[in-house]
């Protein structure tokens, strides 16, 4: 269930999709393609209030308490449980270092390969998480392009990403 980033990059790396359900960074199908926004529930004083409190906390009690993880609300509690969930890949082409005359890159898949576009690559989406569980046939990641072309028959099963 791991994607490796390779090839012409400087610093090889390793994406593990399972984890990405808790980052900030993932967008929902609708979102994405169907222009939808999520609305959070809290507004710009709660985030002020939040902010405040957890200074106050780090300030002055760090010896006395440990510190706390953040909980998951129970509205992000039920999106997470029944979304359908994609990443950019953009922030973890550009964490490899692509080499500058990095031109195309080529999908390993399960039984094929496939080559697209570098710049086409670095616009596109995995989708990582289906009705809120990790894809697990033909996963563990989808192509899906930024413009949508693809919605109906995404790049499935990529394993590897080898950038040339």
């Amino acid at each position: 269930m791991i994607v490796q980033i390779a090839g012409n990059v400087k610093f090889p790396i390793t994406l593990d999709p399972t984890v990405w359900i808790f980052d900030d960074r993932k967008k929902t199908f609708s979102e994405v393609f169907e222009g939808e926004e999520i609305k959070p529930e809290f507004t710009e004083e709660d985030e002020l209030k939040r902010q405040s409190t957890r200074f106050d906390r780090e300030v002055y009690q760090q010896k006395i308490n440990p510190p706390v993880n953040k909980s998951i609300n129970r509205y992000e509690k039920q999106r997470i449980l029944k979304g359908t969930f994609l990443m950019p890949l953009q922030p973890f082409l550009h964490t490899s270092e692509p080499a500058p005359d990095v031109k195309r890159a080529i999908l390993v898949t399960d039984n094929s390969e496939e080559t697209i576009d570098a710049e086409e690559l670095a616009d596109s989406l995995l989708l990582f998480a289906e009705d809120g569980k990790p894809l697990q046939e033909k996963g563990p990641v989808h192509l899906y392009f930024k413009d949508g072309s693809n919605q109906s028959a995404p790049i499935k099963g990529i394993k590897k990403i080898v950038l040339q």
